[in-house]
């Protein structure tokens, strides 16, 4: 199983953090999401992940990578 982290912008509450598992949740090969809001912390398992399009699908649900 592959792990990719993130360190993602503007997640303040649960909604936020409930959102990005679900909007991650149902992209290719996804397991599983956790996300750790003080942090800012995504953590995304699964088989055959691709790195970009998770972080362009994080960036579209508002949650965009810290530069």
């Amino acid at each position: 199983m592959a792990t990719e982290t993130f360190e993602a912008q503007n997640i303040k509450c649960g909604g936020c953090a409930q959102a990005i598992r679900d909007g991650l949740g149902d992209q290719p090969g996804v397991t599983s999401v956790e996300v750790e809001i003080e942090s800012g912390r995504v953590t995304v398992s699964g088989e055959n992940l691709d790195r970009a399009s998770l972080a362009a699908r994080l960036a579209e649900l508002g949650y965009p990578e810290r530069t």
